[in-house]
């Protein structure tokens, strides 16, 4: 009898200094069983539990690591029996950490990061943030300065920086506490994404929700940037210039302080990179947005889009999408033979 289909890896966008517009696949990407992507290298974790660097830091990383946050300063492990933060980023571990917590075996084989026994973690200091127990964290996920929590109840929290929006509590001030996103409450969630400035949560229902900085189109939202940007463009073989879409000056949405929905199929998965976003639908259709410089949207250039678009690789080759990594530049996806 035939087993399951083997999942694999591709990636697109900035990756070892080169921008790769077009899905190619991970190198041992059917062995990989998850991706933590930083801004200059990455983390794999392997389906035997190992974890290897590639990138500006390249190696495997010793037997007892079971997870990893890659930072530019620091490279914050879970070990098991540690939490440890090294400065330089180094696969040899050579010395002492810049910042160690213990953990029993049990707590180091539950945490999964950047949630851990009592709190969460980040790659760069203070490392350790501790949570009120009531929050009862389900998932979170780290922006560039603001913090989005999933309780098990659904409910969602947020707190940081809020100059974008990027809290969803209709201003733009910062919190220093978890502070319930009242926009969403009573609507039970089941994903949430942080981006660089911008958030977004996706209803146990399969609704999207989206909120934050709209610069360039990562809301899917009209965006001034991108439609100023089509100025002085010309269309190819005529050299007559684009005329970019007529909107009020009201239409544009730079700032998004509360949450969106969006009009799209059914939504599995989220993420969100520095300034794109990334959606998996029910189906296994894959739709990206946003800042597209470095080929991160997928769609064989490097444009930019505040309008989703279905990335054909995937169906063009037979394959279902069943999961998304947004890097701050690039973007991972995991697929299946249809």
């Amino acid at each position: 009898m035939a087993g399951p289909a083997p999942r694999v890896w591709f990636v697109f966008g900035f990756r070892d200094l080169a921008a790769t517009p077009v899905p190619v696949p991970v190198p041992a990407g059917e062995g990989l069983r998850a991706v933590r992507p930083g801004w200059s290298y990455e983390g794999h974790v392997t389906k035997g539990s190992r974890l290897l660097l590639q990138g500006a830091v390249c190696g495997c990383l010793p037997q007892d690591c079971l997870d990893l946050l890659p930072g530019e300063t620091h490279l914050l492990l879970l070990r098991a029996g540690a939490l440890e933060a090294w400065a330089p980023p180094a696969p040899d571990l050579r010395g002492d950490p810049a910042w160690s917590r213990p953990l029993c075996p049990r707590e180091a084989a539950q945490a999964v990061l950047p949630l851990v026994p009592g709190g969460y973690v980040t790659p760069r200091p203070p490392f350790f943030t501790p949570l009120p127990p009531m929050l009862q964290a389900q998932k979170l996920t780290l922006g560039h300065d603001h913090v989005v929590l999933l309780s098990t109840g659904g409910a969602l929290y947020t707190w940081g920086s809020g100059r974008h929006g990027q809290l969803g509590h209709g201003s733009l001030e910062c919190m220093a506490e978890p502070r319930l996103v009242e926009a969403l409450h009573g609507v039970p969630m089941g994903e949430v994404a942080a981006g660089g400035w911008h958030s977004a949560s996706v209803s146990e229902a399969g609704d999207l929700y989206i909120w934050g900085w709209n610069r360039w189109g990562q809301l899917a939202l009209p965006s001034q940037a991108l439609a100023e940007s089509k100025v002085g463009a010309t269309v190819a073989g005529t050299g007559s210039p684009i005329k970019p879409a007529s909107h009020a000056a009201d239409e544009f949405i730079s700032i998004q302080a509360f949450p969106a929905l969006l009009d799209l199929p059914e939504v599995s998965k989220i993420s969100c990179g520095s300034s794109h976003t990334a959606a998996v639908t029910r189906a296994g259709d894959l739709y990206t947005w946003g800042w597209g410089k470095y080929g991160q949207l997928g769609h064989t250039d490097t444009t930019s889009s505040d309008q989703p678009q279905p990335v054909a690789y995937f169906p063009a080759n037979r394959l279902r999408v069943e999961d998304v990594v947004c890097g701050p530049w690039s973007t991972y996806v995991c697929a299946v033979e249809a």
